[in-house]
């Protein structure tokens, strides 16, 4: 007895130790698992085994919490925490999912306070995750500190407390301190944890988006701790523990447990534990356990505890608690199998690390014991001193205490711990039974832990049973409760502890429905509590007195068995007036009572009665029994019964062998799975009181009654089969036990059963040892086929979607999902360890409910289960398109070749196709959206059906398909109306409400949500008129070949125009002039009348057009005459005046020099170096000019050929559009009539065409240098002055001496420390002077240095002087035949307009300049600039910016519209925005359209793009507008610098050198090279640079440098001529981002290299022909297309001598073979066809077309095949390419013949001035002298048309890019799926190719090009090593670009990745010739 009092006392004491002391009641709960060390076991909450097993324990009330967030109940999952106030009462204290709080009496379920904290976070923002759902609230469990009455939580929530703004990225959590007493905050709480930086790794950020908070709070001390994991393993997440400070809230630790060098994409080692919490010894150490993770830094290499590695996935963790409140890893634990437990989603972390009570639980060699399980099934027993590393163990092993106990399946639950009566442990495994083991040490003196019973009942088939929880009254033995929670069945059971005969004992059971999953029982005085997803809190207790006080419990000690103890009087005392009815003993085997007085018998109050009781134990251990006294008080606060409790312990003198279990299983154990097998424990237990001899064992493979006999003893033990027994002891003392262990190590499949006799002097006892060896399972997962036809379709990695098939509105589909473990008969168990279904998620497709296929779920060898998916679509509008329902479920088993799958479900919902019909049935009438109706005056004119009661859409569309409308309405249920012109106005669905009344499933029209306007249905066959823009209605000029002839009267006695009419309610003047066709004149009257005529009627007379003022009933923005007022129309181009009313009229000629009429407008002479022509009819098929066009309406003759500025001739038609081209197409000529009659929409003055007229105007040489002003006088008329120069033709490479209003001034050197031109500057491959000078207009100097750098400023740095030593000879990047500076020389210009000195850029204009329209006095929009022309005003894209390729390269402070368009140069399109922001792209993103008012001076204007494809020559020299601000955000592509960099204040008195960071070191300060850059990538310029900044932004290279203060160099490769400078001061520049830093100075750079000197490889100088490259593969594919890649060099080098011949030019031939359809903006120069210097080449043979001149580049530029033949000649070389498929063949130094499918990214057709543009390829043909073959080192390049039929092949080689492969498009190892290739994409939906791509990627700088689904192109660093690879003849589609290349295919990626060692100093490809024998080098 004293013996247990001392336990009792120490455990309890221990429990105190565990929780924070102050005023608190013993029967408090503060914090999860009821203390620190999580072990659930409380002593002190009055919980009697008696009372609860009892009728009397039930339940006492629950309490539904009231709140209700969209319409959905809260949940409890932060489990309830009970605390006594200084009141005296207990309270419960609640957190809820939706982020409330409650205080309520734990004694009557009243809610006495409650608060909200924040919104709660919505579920949707995470699917497929719905575990829970639908909100995010507060999920951990907090803690109560009763020091200061004070409850911590965290809550999740949205940046935005509105409830408006959401999203992943605005998710938030905060860190609450809230006072118990009132629920209001502690001052300065709550605190925020967004954006922390983790201490240990500062490339991870926390984001609460996408993080959970999970585990239960930790308090100890002044710190309290919260664990974060993911929400179900989505997004780059990690592990978090978040210290705070309780009083202050701050933040004392960040911990990651993803502290390593990875990328920041790689997530993992979460901390979840099933809402377990973080442990504490309160003695210095914190343990947690973590899920998995894919760093995997441990794979296969051992590893001590104490040397923790920085990614700490799947392991326990011990940490230390430092005094300032942060952590230290000490030790770690990671299973041996911890890669494998990964691939199969088998977290280590779903249960927490509980600390078992040291005083009980404890051996020799293992004082201190904890205890986790995890998803694996297997219950690891740790040494909480010696965790045991990694695979430290034997056979790289576990080194643990005690070899794992595998359980059956995946266990979530904390183990239940119970440290009386020996030490029990209790594990609840998903589907299966609890399993209970009790502890021992073993003769080693390490644990043992023994399996000794089950629960009678298994847990549930899904996961969801819940930790398990003990307790006892007040620490005595016998009085042992283990509680748990499950989701199914008996939601609440309690057990009695101490098993019997191998079960737990129920003793009571409770339904709660709802139950949250991972529950655990949590105890105040006498009850129970627990919380449900239903928002209930359910309290159970005891609900009532006691009638009796009786002695009890009567504990008779230790009594022999088969003897009597003495006897023990029971004395019972009434409490109220009662009868007592009977006394009854449960169970009389073990006790016996006598003495009962008389029954019934009534008692008072405060009498008593007595019985005796004695003990006769015949079974030795402790044994209990209850005497029940059964009363009937008449008062229903009393029970009716009494329980008195009896107890002894029964013990032998003579030794008693027990033996415990009497039945051991091993089932399912995988052979060859585990090196060593599976093992379990018995115990021999010795019962009496002396010592026990063992004298032998036997066995039977037969039967328990045998024949039996002896087995073979070997070195390691006892041999039976597959069963070794080992330790079996010899003697086993008195009350003690002995630990056996069984080890099952199969080596082949079967069933095998050994029975074992132990034979001892205390008795013989068998036991029976079973084991189950299988092989390993297989998961076969099938859908149920689409067609009915019961088929089911295998589910394989590589396939397509599970497909519901086609689904009709309004209809449901449902189809099973089937698994089945598909391994051989002798397979074990197959289980679902990772199961997501897309239940309750959005969108038509969903599984049927979230338990079918379930985690958990476990199948027998040739067993199935199913699921049920469904895809429900709902009702929509008739003829709308098909569209794509999915969902995913995320499924893993425990089939190790399975792997985690996201199994993607797509369901194709179909709506009904009424109306005509298209060949494929779809309807031709398409749904295009409600419309508002009266916006202003009805939308559609004409009505066909009103008040109809059978109207339906079908009706409707076919009434006005049958009248030739293209649209057809329907509105107010009943009405049709048809018409030609697009409603303004698209509304929202919801407007339209009203049922057809023909028809009650479809919609006719509605009146609008809120019930206050007019809407209708609309169809439309695609040829409706667009929307009528919101301008003032004007005069039609002329329509056709009519021209407006003015405003007439009706005539006199009859009408003006009588010969035919017509009234129609869609009345335009296109269709008046239609109808009218044929007659002279036509004329419109009173909006909606149409008159023809060939005269005019008497009396009809001219009168002012005000008079004509009604706008026409089918276009607002046009009048249509008036009452009685004609606006007519004649077409015989006379104006037809009062005088002249018979109508007669007179045509006006054209000539080259039009005669003026005054009053109206004329042609211009010339205009940009053209020369008016004529007016001109378009060509016979297609355009005249269809080179390059643009038409917008502020459209003048200057603006036009400053757009076409390029080419030969331009002309301008219909008032606003311009065309350009180098030929005429055919049938275009000079116009006999007066067409060109309609002045320019930019100048009224000025003549722009006609209807299929155009001003015709031709490049004029003797213009070309012409300054051309214009001006208009007050009559019209246009005066023009010119003047001429000239410029000498440099004959190499040379300076430029003038560009625009800059004059060269010489080369000049670098300042002294400072740049010679410091405002602004930019890098680009394609830099010449030109764009320099574009970029820098408005700087008084701009400079060009190192080939491709430009500066600009309005000052000169100190030192920057003249220099004459030749250092300015660097050709330029964009233009080898000009001089672009050199090392520290920059060629110099000087502008000689009027500058500013102010050191901003100026503003004035240029010299040239148009006077014809008003002058300008703000901002006007710049129309183009080099390389790019304007396209218009455009809004942000609908979900981010419009442009997302680059943002922002350049300084806000130096944006410009040209300086952006330099700085855009790689890209298709620009804009600017904001007037400081810059943004580029290769797209234009969704969402982003022409905004509306789209005019040059417009106040709408959001954004301004440029597009490549339109080149100009000669840019507007206004101000530019950089647009009216939009409420946008924006972030940088290349750094976030506040999320890496953090600057400490330096308290030295100067600036100093900064020695680097953890990846660098600083090397010394170093200088410029002599020739080129030291370091060649500028990674960062800016005025707010350190060194910090710059070794970020080079993290990925070896070196970083800065110079000049701001700027930032990278590279791999330090140039040679870069050395030490003399003195290290001479590095003496501040950074200007922290003075107390050096960053360089003038020329002089502070060197840093990477520590580690394995830097990644990066290319080099492989960007500058790029573009022109794809441009040549591009246009020369067969295929129509339309290519917009550009020429950075086109305008500058085209010939003034080019000639309209389409036979003499090789881009005419080439043009010539590609269909009609094919438009290409890149432009050559044509060969003159005089030109006799050279063998004419041939410029069509058979079915080639000739390309051009090509450079031959290193590596090739045509690299599948090459020949070499003396015989050479164009048709030998083509044949040769033909017969091995492919379609480009080049020709090079006359002998040698390359093969290919496209030039590679390295080589160019040439564009260049002179005598022939193929002057470079000027090498006969070595077998045919007549034709040319190329050069030394250039190509004749030929081009296969389409009828040369050469099928697409596999590119195997581009440059220095070899084929690898075809790969996944998806990384299927990472948890989440990412893309394979991820630092840079692009969509190229025409010219994709693989040179395209390879070239593309090679410019950005990265190794790995993917082409993909035929128009998608991608880069990364490197090939990923998870990246799965496919056949390689699965990337089948064809490239969007050149159709005779495979680019990927949908979901594939054709991969190549760069090999310099793939090409060979000759630049030939090393496997060039594998496939064919013929093939030799080219010759040299």
């Amino acid at each position: 007895m004293l013996q247990l009092i001392q336990i009792a006392l120490s455990l309890l004491l221990w429990a105190v130790s565990n929780v924070a002391g102050g005023k608190l009641s013993p029967t408090d709960t503060l914090t999860w698992g009821e203390d620190n060390s999580r072990s659930g076991y409380s002593a002190n909450h009055n919980m009697d085994p008696s009372v609860v097993g009892s009728a009397q324990f039930g339940q006492l009330w629950t309490t539904q919490l009231p709140g209700n967030y969209r319409d959905a109940v809260e949940q409890i999952y932060s489990q309830p925490l009970v605390y006594t106030l200084d009141d005296g009462v207990q309270y419960v204290f609640i957190a809820t999912t939706q982020n409330n709080v409650y205080k309520i009496n734990a004694k009557t379920g009243a809610i006495v306070a409650s608060r909200n904290l924040h919104i709660p976070f919505l579920t949707q923002e995470i699917l497929p995750c719905t575990d829970i759902n639908p909100t995010v609230g507060v999920i951990a469990t907090g803690v109560i500190d009763a020091t200061t009455d004070t409850w911590y939580i965290t809550a999740k929530t949205y940046a935005d407390q509105n409830d408006q703004v959401k999203g992943l990225l605005n998710g938030r959590y905060y860190f609450h301190a809230i006072d118990v007493n009132t629920l209001q905050e502690k001052p300065g709480f709550p605190k925020p944890v967004e954006g922390t930086i983790a201490r240990n790794n500062p490339n991870r950020m926390f984001n609460g988006g996408i993080h959970l908070q999970r585990p239960a709070l930790l308090l100890t001390g002044q710190y309290v701790y919260a664990g974060f994991a993911s929400h179900c393993v989505q997004y780059n997440f990690t592990g978090w523990i978040m210290g705070f400070d309780k009083t202050t809230g701050s933040i004392v630790e960040r911990f990651t447990t993803e502290g390593g060098k990875e990328p920041n994409t790689v997530p993992g080692g979460g901390i979840w534990m099933s809402g377990g919490g973080l442990a504490t010894d309160n003695r210095g150490s914190l343990y947690y356990s973590t899920g998995n993770g894919y760093a995997s830094q441990l794979n296969g290499v051992p590893v001590p505890g104490r040397q923790p590695p920085t990614s700490l996935e799947e392991a326990a963790v011990n940490m230390k608690i430092n005094d300032d409140g942060s952590l230290a890893v000490v030790d770690f634990f990671m299973p041996w199998e911890k890669v494998q437990l990964d691939g199969a989603d088998k977290d280590l972390g779903t249960t927490p690390l509980e600390l078992l009570p040291p005083d009980v639980f404890t051996c020799a060699n293992a004082k201190r014991l904890g205890v986790v399980t995890g998803k694996s099934g297997k219950t690891y027993i740790l040494n909480l001193d010696n965790l045991g590393g990694y695979q430290m163990g034997v056979n790289k092993l576990d080194a643990i205490p005690q070899a794992p106990i595998q359980n059956e399946n995946s266990v979530y639950a904390g183990a239940g711990v119970y440290p009386l009566e020996g030490g029990y442990i209790y594990i609840n495994v998903i589907q299966y039974q609890t399993h209970v083991f009790k502890f021992s040490c073993d003769a080693s003196g390490y644990p043992a832990f023994a399996k000794v019973a089950d629960s009678p009942e298994k847990a549930a088939y899904v996961l969801g049973v819940g930790h398990g929880a003990t307790t006892s009254l007040n620490g005595q033995a016998g009085t042992g409760l283990y509680w748990m929670t499950d989701v199914d069945g008996y939601n609440l059971r309690v057990y009695k502890a101490v098993p019997q005969g191998g079960s737990l004992e129920l003793i009571k059971t409770a339904n709660i429905p709802g139950v949250t999953k991972f529950a655990r029982p949590v105890f105040g005085n006498g009850r129970a509590y627990v919380g449900t997803v239903r928002g209930l809190l359910y309290a159970f207790g005891s609900p009532v007195n006691l009638p009796l006080t009786c002695t009890s419990p009567n504990d008779f000690g230790k009594i022999s068995i088969n003897s009597t103890s003495a006897i023990k009087t029971i004395q019972c005392q009434a409490n109220t007036y009662t009868q007592i009815r009977s006394i009854k003993l449960n169970n009389t085997v073990n006790f016996q009572i006598s003495g009962l007085p008389s029954l019934p018998i009534d008692l008072p109050a405060g009498k008593n009665i007595s019985f005796d009781a004695v003990f006769k134990p015949v079974a030795p251990g402790p044994l209990s029994v209850d005497v029940s006294v059964t009363t009937s008080s008449g008062d229903v606060k009393f029970s009716p019964n009494t329980p008195v409790s009896l107890k002894g312990v029964g013990t032998s003198a003579n030794p008693l062998l027990q033996v415990n279990p009497n039945t051991v299983s091993f089932n399912g154990v995988i052979v060859d799975q585990a090196d060593g097998g599976a093992s379990e424990s018995i115990i021999f237990s010795n019962v009496g009181d002396t010592l026990l001899t063992v004298q032998g064992l036997d066995y039977s493979i037969v039967a328990e009654k045998g024949p039996y006999i002896a087995p073979n003893k070997t070195a390691s033990g006892v041999q039976v089969g597959p069963f070794t027994f080992t330790n079996i002891p010899t003697t086993i003392a008195g009350n003690s036990d002995a630990i056996v262990k069984i080890n099952f190590d199969p080596v082949k499949t079967g069933d095998f059963a050994v029975y074992v006799r132990v034979r001892t002097d205390g008795g013989s006892k068998i036991f029976d040892v079973f084991g189950t060896a299988s092989s390993q399972p297989v998961a076969l997962l099938e859908f149920q086929a689409a067609d009915g036809s019961g088929k089911w379709i295998p589910y394989t990695k590589n396939n397509p979607p599970f497909t519901f098939g086609d689904v009709f509105q309004q209809t449901t589909k449902s189809l099973k999902m089937r698994l089945t473990n598909n391994g051989s008969s002798s397979a074990g168990s197959l289980s679902v360890t990772v199961s997501k279904p897309p239940f309750g998620v959005s969108g038509i497709v969903g599984a049927q409910n979230g338990a079918d296929l379930g985690e958990g779920t476990n199948l027998a060898a040739g067993e199935s289960a199913t699921a049920v998916l469904f895809c429900s679509v709902p009702k929509s509008q008739v003829n709308v398109d098909s569209y794509k329902g999915s969902a995913t479920w995320v499924m893993n088993t425990g089939d190790p070749n399975f792997g985690k799958q996201s199994i993607e479900f797509s369901c194709n919902a179909v709506s009904e196709q009424v109306g005509p019909l298209a060949a494929n049935k779809s309807a031709v009438y398409r749904y295009t959206g409600c419309y508002k109706e009266n916006d202003p005056g009805r939308q559609l004119k004409v009505q066909l059906y009103g008040n109809d009661p059978s109207m339906t859409n079908n009706k409707c569309i076919t009434a006005c398909a049958a009248q030739g409308y293209a649209l057809a309405a329907t509105e107010y249920t009943n009405e049709c109306w048809c018409g030609r012109t697009t409603p303004k106005t698209l509304a929202n669905e919801t407007d339209c409400n009203y049922v057809c009344t023909g028809n009650d499933t479809q919609i006719c029209g509605g009146n609008g949500y809120f019930h206050d306007h007019s809407f209708m249905s609309l169809f439309s066959n695609g040829k409706a008129l667009p929307p009528l823009p919101n301008v003032p209605p004007s005069i039609v000029p002329s329509y056709g070949a009519y021209n407006y002839s003015g405003c007439y009267t009706e005539g006199v006695g009859g009408r003006a125009l009588g010969a035919k009419q017509t009234a129609y309610n869609d009345m335009t003047v296109a269709y008046c002039g239609d109808f009218c066709t044929g007659y002279q004149y036509f004329g419109i009257e009173y909006s909606s009348e149409c008159f023809c005529g060939d005269s005019l009627g008497a009396g009809a007379t001219l009168k002012g057009n005000g008079e004509c003022g009604m706008t026409c009933s089918g276009n607002s923005t046009q009048y249509c005459g008036g009452a009685q007022r004609l606006t007519i129309y004649n077409s015989k181009g006379a104006v037809v005046s009062s005088s002249s009313a018979s109508g007669s009229g007179t045509a006006t000629s054209s000539s080259a020099a039009p005669t003026k009429t005054p009053g109206l407008p004329s042609a211009v002479p010339s205009a940009g170096g053209f020369a008016y022509q004529g007016c001109y009819t378009e060509a016979t098929n297609g355009r005249a000019l269809g080179d390059a066009t643009t038409a917008y309406d502020g459209m003048t003759v200057e603006k036009c050929a400053a757009f076409c500025s390029s080419y030969t001739y331009m002309a301008l038609e219909y008032m606003s559009e311009c065309y350009c081209g180098n030929t005429i197409g055919p049938g275009a000529g000079l116009a006999t009539d007066n067409g060109c009659s309609m002045a320019c929409s930019g100048n009224q003055g000025q003549l722009c065409g006609g209807s299929f007229r155009m001003s015709f105007y031709k490049k004029d040489k003797t213009l070309t240098s012409t300054s051309t002003t214009l001006s208009a006088t007050s009559s019209g008329t246009i005066s023009v002055s010119t003047g001429t120069s000239a410029t000498a033709t440099p004959t190499g490479p040379s300076v430029v001496q003038t560009v625009g209003s800059y004059t060269h001034q010489g080369c000049y050197s670098e300042g002294t420390n400072t740049r010679a031109l410091g405002d602004t500057f930019v890098v680009n491959s394609t830099m010449t002077v030109e764009v320099c000078a574009g970029f820098c207009k408005g700087y008084t100097y701009f400079g060009v240095e190192y080939s491709s750098e430009c500066y600009c400023g309005n000052t000169i740095g100190a030192g920057a002087v003249p220099v004459t030593d030749g250092r300015c000879s660097m050709t330029c990047a964009g233009d080898k035949s000009k001089i672009c500076g050199g090392p520290n020389g920059l060629n110099f210009y000087k502008s000689s307009a009027s500058t500013t000195s102010s050191g901003t850029r100026s503003q004035s204009s240029t010299s040239t300049s148009s006077s014809a329209a008003s002058t300008s006095t703000g901002p006007i929009t710049v129309q183009s600039v080099p390389g790019y022309g304007y396209l218009g005003c455009y809004t942000e894209g609908s979900g981010g910016r419009a442009l997302v390729d680059l943002q922002n390269p350049i300084a806000s402070s130096q944006v410009s519209v040209e300086a952006c368009g330099v700085a855009c140069s790689q890209y298709t399109y620009f804009g600017v925005e904001y007037s400081g922001e810059c943004y580029c792209g290769n797209t234009i993103q969704p969402g982003s359209t022409l905004a509306a008012g789209n005019d040059p001076a417009s106040t709408q204007c959001n954004m301004r793009f440029y597009n490549l494809a339109i080149v100009y020559d000669k840019p507007d020299h206004h101000k530019p507008i950089h647009d009216e601000p939009v409420k946008l955000h924006f972030h940088t592509k290349y750094f976030d610098w506040s999320d890496n960099i953090h600057i400490q204040d330096d308290k030295t008195s100067g600036p100093t050198i900064v020695p680097g960071n953890a990846d660098f070191s600083y090397t010394g300060c170093y200088t410029e090279a002599t020739s080129g850059r030291a370091l060649t990538k500028l990674a960062a310029a800016n005025d707010s640079m350190t060194v910090q900044i710059c070794l970020s932004a080079c993290s990925e290279f070896k070196y970083a440098g800065i110079e000049y203060g701001r700027e930032c160099w990278c590279g791999d490769t330090l140039a040679s001529t870069s050395v030490p400078a003399s003195a290290e001061s001479q590095c003496s520049k501040v950074c200007p981002g922290n003075t107390s830093q050096i960053c360089g100075a003038g020329n002089r750079l502070t060197l840093y290299t990477k520590k580690s000197t394995a830097a990644n490889f990066r290319m080099a100088n492989s960007a500058a022909t790029t573009d022109s490259s794809s441009s040549s593969s591009s246009a020369s594919s067969s295929s129509s297309q339309t290519s917009t890649t550009k020429s950075s060099s086109a305008s500058a080098t085209t010939s003034s001598s080019q000639t309209g011949s389409a036979t003499s030019s090789p881009s005419s031939s080439m043009t010539s073979s590609s269909s009609s359809s094919s438009s290409s903006t890149s432009k050559t120069s044509t060969t003159s066809s005089s030109s006799t210097l050279y063998p004419t080449p041939s410029q069509t043979i058979s079915s080639y077309t000739y390309l051009g001149c090509a450079n031959a580049s290193t590596p090739l530029a045509l690299n599948a095949l090459t020949k070499t033949a003396n015989t050479m000649d164009i048709s030998s070389c083509q044949s040769y390419c033909t017969q091995n498929n492919y379609g480009f063949s080049g020709l090079q130094n006359g002998d040698t013949c390359y093969c290919g499918n496209g030039l590679q990214s390295f080589s160019a057709i040439q564009k260049e001035s002179g005598p022939a543009s193929d002057s470079k390829c000027d090498v006969a043909c070595a077998g045919n002298s007549t034709e040319i073959c190329g050069a030394k080192s250039y190509l004749s390049v030929w081009n296969a048309t389409a009828s040369a039929n050469i099928p697409p092949t596999m590119v195997k080689q581009v440059g220095y890019y070899p084929l690898k492969g075809c790969y996944n498009s998806t990384i299927s190892a990472t948890k989440s799926s990412s893309p394979l290739l991820d630092a840079a994409s692009t969509g190229l939906p025409t010219t994709n190719s693989a040179e395209s791509c390879v070239g593309y990627c090679a410019t950005k700088g990265y190794s790995v090009a993917g082409a993909e689904d035929g128009n998608k192109c991608s880069c990364g660093p490197s090939l990923p090593t998870t990246a799965e690879e496919l056949e390689l003849a699965e990337c089948n589609v064809v490239c969007s670009g050149n159709k005779r290349e495979f680019c990927g295919a949908e979901g594939k990626v054709l991969v190549y990745v760069m090999d310099t060692s793939s090409v060979d100093s000759d630049g030939v490809p090393k496997s060039i010739g594998q496939k064919n024998e013929a093939t030799v080098k080219p010759s040299s």
